[in-house]
């Protein structure tokens, strides 16, 4: 069809407007704009009149619709000349006037390899620069934007509490606590809570120590300063126990209960795995030395300014003295 369009543009342009009129008139009617013709108007045209009289053998051609796919030629006879367009209907009509974006230019290999190798250079630049004041700052730009990426990827860890049943815990006497006290220190049986901290197998392990004993021992290593209450709170929510007595060495007694009845899961559901809650841990100790790190920058940083700012006061103190000196007629003369 394009081949057939050229073809018909290099006759040159179609100046009577009738010929046009009959062309276009032809063209909507085949395309299927219009109703059909009559029989008379698309017979062969008698003696000398009509368009194959003139030398135009192509007019044949028009009296059946090409289509491919999805894609129309419409025939366009504005400003006296014949133009033909090819347009993809169906997708404009879709798209309904909105702008089309450009497609984004994939990058090849090489050259995100050469944007790579810039950034580098530039890195290198900014740490082996002559002034301090760009190396601080460069440092301290990417530890901040270290802590933003550690805190959004600890907030994938964070698991929603379900909406549990009141739990009414059993009121002890002080004789009950003195002897569950004083089992639970005789006793040898107990849960590690190492650097995951509390997650589903500790309050598992909890359960099936309850299996045979009244009471069992929490022993947690490493353990902060006041994070040993933190975890008594969270396992007497988990695991529905009683706190008998946390001693000095961050260990903590736990009671069952009197009417004790395992459940049937015995890791609750809003807990994380034993390999999340590891890979929390290393985040959380991450954002930890990176937070301090970043004090330390920031410290580093307000000495050198202050450093800077007693430097410039000085040199203008000096300045000032000697001009004093040079303007002061007494101190020359007794100079010579």
């Amino acid at each position: 069809m394009a081949a057939l369009a050229a073809r018909i543009l290099r006759r040159g342009p179609v100046r009577s407007s009738t010929r046009l009129a009959s062309i276009s008139g032809s063209w909507d009617r085949m395309c299927g704009s219009a109703p059909s013709p009559p029989a008379a108007l698309l017979a062969r045209p008698c003696g000398g009149s009509g368009p194959e009289a003139h030398g135009w053998s192509w007019w044949r051609c028009f009296r059946q619709p090409v289509r491919c796919g999805s894609t129309a030629v419409r025939l366009d006879t504005d400003g006296g000349f014949a133009r033909f367009s090819v347009r993809d209907m169906e997708g404009a009509k879709q798209k309904g006037g909105q702008k089309q974006q450009p497609p984004k230019k994939k990058m090849s290999r090489k050259a995100k390899v050469n944007q790579l190798k810039w950034y580098r250079l530039k890195a290198k630049k900014k740490m082996k620069s002559p002034n301090p004041e760009v190396r601080i700052r460069y440092k301290l730009e990417k530890a901040k934007r270290k802590e933003e990426w550690l805190i959004e990827k600890l907030r994938k860890y964070e698991v929603p509490r379900t909406p549990e049943p009141v739990h009414d815990p059993e009121i002890l006497t002080e004789e009950e606590k003195f002897y569950l006290k004083r089992t639970g220190d005789k006793k040898k049986n107990y849960v590690p809570v190492g650097r995951r901290g509390v997650f589903g197998g500790v309050v598992l392990n909890m359960h099936l120590h309850w299996k045979k004993h009244q009471t069992v021992k929490v022993v947690c290593k490493p353990c902060r300063p006041g994070q040993v209450y933190e975890y008594a709170e969270e396992l007497t929510r988990l695991s529905k126990g009683t706190v008998i007595d946390i001693k000095p060495n961050n260990t903590i007694i736990f009671y069952r209960g009197k009417n004790y009845v395992q459940p049937k899961v015995m890791s609750p559901p809003d807990t994380l795995s034993k390999q999340k809650a590891l890979e929390k841990y290393r985040y959380e100790q991450s954002l930890q030395h990176t937070s301090q790190f970043i004090e330390k920058l920031e410290k580093e940083l307000e000495d050198y300014q202050k450093h800077v700012a007693l430097f410039k006061n000085r040199e203008g103190a000096t300045s000032v003295d000697e001009e004093t000196t040079v303007d002061d007629p007494t101190v020359t003369s007794y100079s010579e």
